[in-house]
């Protein structure tokens, strides 16, 4: 019976040159410098990721709390003030302070929903749709060309690592988020003619 240790180094023989090394593999001992480097990353990359965006919701009055919500009522018309409330982790007051402008100014419109009256559904009205394309594209062109630069193995790596960061509640809304609405044309259609 062959040692545990002679497989091992059967299975790395078999790895060809330059493949890449399983997710912690080789990383399960993080120095606390390694680890100081993950953050400044993050930071950093935070920073430039939203500089542009931050720029046009400044001339506009705005900030990022504002620009998150009109993120997730873009990618999910119809969501209700509840789901929202949950992804984003604040208050009702403190949607309110964000929403009430956005509703004022035709960024968002809310419906009652169909089903259950006391449920209120969001979406954005065609300004708030122009607004939300203009700061994805702004932030598209900063993602686009990381992920170029990186190559497919890293980005799904930077998925991986991003998801891992997640605690199982935001994994949860994340899976939700990547389904198709079920209400998506039917909360839009309502939101717009009511």
């Amino acid at each position: 019976m062959p040692e545990p240790t002679d497989q091992k180094a059967d299975a790395k023989a078999e790895q060809p040159v330059g493949a890449p090394v399983g997710a912690g593999r080789n990383l399960l001992f993080l120095r606390e410098e390694e680890l100081r480097l993950a953050q400044d990353l993050l930071f950093f990359g935070y920073r430039d990721f939203t500089a542009g965006a931050d720029e046009i919701l400044a001339e506009l009055g705005m900030g990022r709390a504002h620009h998150r919500v009109l993120h997730f009522v873009g990618r999910r018309p119809g969501i209700t003030v509840g789901d929202l409330l949950g992804i984003l982790g604040i208050t009702k007051q403190s949607l309110a302070r964000v929403l009430t402008p956005l509703m004022e100014e035709d960024y968002v419109v809310q419906a009652t929903g169909r089903n259950d009256r006391r449920q209120r559904l969001l979406s954005l009205t065609p300004k708030g749709e122009a607004l939300e394309r203009r700061l994805f594209e702004r932030q598209r062109e900063w993602v686009m060309r990381a992920y170029r630069e990186a190559g497919p193995i890293a980005v799904e790596g930077f998925r991986r690592v991003m998801r891992g960061l997640m605690g199982p509640e935001a994994r949860a809304q994340l899976e939700r988020l990547e389904q198709p609405s079920p209400t998506r044309r039917g909360a839009t259609s309502l939101a717009r003619t009511g």
